[in-house]
């Protein structure tokens, strides 16, 4: 058995393969099941296998990128999809891990929450709206 580490998305895997040698007695195609894990529970499983720290991001976080030296944040869409609600309103102070906007995607509803404290400077989207990945949904100050 070889072990490989397989990158896909981001996420590091620990994939074991067995390598076949040509054999006559053995028949032509055969088919064994691959033992496929995430590297942190490979990790603690043998412990000779180096642990790889990651954290998964999660999808419904909003993407958040400062301008200016105002210290304005600006949320953009994670991803495209349709606003549910705005949950909050211009001039309201916010707090972090406070549900901004509800964006529906793939018939799930996610929270985009603030990663920071701040007050709402403008909201550019509104409900029923249909927004693509990127677009400007709210600013903070």
């Amino acid at each position: 058995m070889k072990k490989y580490n397989v990158n896909v998305n981001g996420n590091t895997y620990i994939v074991e393969i067995e390598e076949i040698t040509a054999d006559t007695t053995a028949p032509a195609v055969t088919a064994a099941p691959v033992k496929v894990m995430p590297a942190v529970q490979a990790a603690q499983a043998t412990p000779a296998a180096p642990a790889v720290a990651q954290s998964p991001a999660p999808a419904a976080k909003a993407a958040a990128t400062a301008s200016g030296s105002d210290g304005s944040f600006k949320f953009k869409s994670p991803m495209p999809g349709t606003i549910v609600k705005t949950c909050v309103t211009v001039g309201q102070s916010v707090k972090s891990g406070d549900v901004l906007v509800v964006l529906e995607s793939m018939k799930m509803e996610n929270d985009l929450t603030s990663p920071q404290d701040g007050v709402v400077a403008s909201i550019n989207c509104s409900k029923g709206a249909t927004v693509q990945a990127g677009d400007l949904l709210v600013s903070l100050n």
